[in-house]
């Protein structure tokens, strides 16, 4: 039996991307600490089972962490896959779904981790952005990177712009990166994750782009 646990907080637009790649699992459940969260209705109009565990219900980071693994066991996940849950995990928590927890991050990690990425990038000037999807690790936003997908920096990007065209990419990636996992495509060791059975674009992409 497999099965999917998707963790959010808000809209839920990387979780609806999920839901609708159709991969061949026998339960999803979607959690979400914020009992307002707009994905928890989508998630229900796919009908998908939801469960609300509000975080400030909880007195500490710890004990909600621990409400929230028991919530998780008993769905017997393969995979917990963080869509926008806005809580930072404690090293327990992460450490008891080591390999098994997934992000997607709105960067080319290392690069920019934390929030406000789009805006940090126009800021630094980058040429070239985009998402990585990775494996959780005690140190936020630096675990294995499974995937990553970069675009331009075009000239008129603003904050707004930028984060819609790697939205895009977002959800192209991630239902790619939980198909490999799901399939046993993915190995990880030593910090690296190889992902079999894929092939490498060995293309080069220039910002600006290169005379002729």
């Amino acid at each position: 039996m497999k099965s999917l646990v998707i963790l959010i907080s808000g809209r839920g637009s990387n979780m609806q991307a999920l839901l609708e790649a159709g991969h061949p699992l026998d339960s999803i459940t979607v959690i979400s600490n914020n009992p307002h969260a707009a994905g928890l209705e989508i998630a229900r109009r796919y009908g998908v089972a939801t469960v609300v565990l509000d975080h400030r219900s909880f007195p500490d980071r710890e004990t909600f962490d621990i409400a929230l693994a028991e919530k998780i066991d008993a769905c017997k996940p393969e995979l917990v896959a963080l869509a926008g849950f806005m809580r930072i995990l404690s090293d327990r928590f992460v450490q008891r779904y080591q390999g098994r927890l997934m992000n997607i991050h709105p960067s080319l990690l290392p690069a920019f981790p934390g929030l406000g990425t789009h805006a940090r990038a126009l800021q630094e000037g980058v040429k070239i952005h985009g998402c990585t999807v990775h494996f959780v690790t005690p140190t936020l936003d630096h675990g294995p990177i499974v995937i990553q997908a970069a675009i331009p920096v075009l000239p008129d990007d603003t904050e707004q712009t930028l984060a819609n065209r790697v939205l895009t990419l977002e959800h192209r990636i991630y239902p790619q990166a939980v198909r490999w996992f799901m399939d046993g495509s993915i190995r990880l060791a030593d910090s690296r994750v190889e992902v079999m059975h894929s092939s490498i674009n060995k293309s080069a992409l220039y910002s600006p782009e290169l005379p002729e």
